[in-house]
C-alpha cells in the first residue's frame, strides 16, 4: 500500500477463521490483535478491513465465490485437512490465509496468488498493471 499510495490503487483485508482457526477474535478486536499480536509490534493497515467472512464452504461469501470462479487455484495441494474449517472442500478453494487476487480497475480478476510466492511478484504485477 505504503508504495502504490498515490497510484488508483488499494488493498481490501478480509479476516476469515477457516484455516487452523487462527482468527477467532470477534470483528471489534480485529484491528487490536494485527497491532499487539499478529504481526504485532504495533501494526495498524493503512487499508480497509471488513468483518470476519466465510471465503470457502456452503456459508462463502459470494464475492470468493466469483473469484474462484474467475481464477482457478494455483497449488493443488491442501495441506492438513484437518485444519481447514469448512464443508465441501472444493478444488479451487483458498487454500490458507494470506492468499491473494489482483483485481483490476474495472473489477475483472487478473491474477491469483499462492501465500508462499514471494511478494515481490505480486508488487511486480500490480506496477505493471497501475
Amino acid at each position: 500500500m505504503d508504495r502504490f499510495s498515490a497510484e488508483n490503487f488499494t488493498i481490501l483485508g478480509f479476516s476469515c477463521n477457516q484455516f487452523g482457526l487462527q482468527a477467532p477474535e470477534k470483528n471489534h478486536e480485529t484491528l487490536d490483535v494485527l497491532r499487539c499480536v499478529r504481526p504485532g509490534g504495533g501494526f495498524t493497515p493503512n487499508f480497509p478491513m471488513f468483518s470476519k467472512i466465510e471465503v470457502n464452504g456452503l456459508n462463502e461469501e459470494p464475492l470468493y465465490s466469483y473469484l474462484k470462479e474467475s481464477l482457478p487455484s494455483v497449488n493443488p495441494v491442501f495441506g492438513d485437512i484437518k485444519k481447514l474449517y469448512w464443508s465441501p472442500i472444493k478444488v479451487n478453494d483458498i487454500r490458507w490465509n494470506f492468499e491473494k487476487f489482483l483485481i483490476t480497475a474495472d473489477g475483472l480478476p487478473l491474477r491469483r496468488y499462492d501465500p508462499s510466492l514471494p511478494f515481490e511478484e505480486v508488487e511486480r504485477d500490480v506496477a505493471a498493471l497501475l
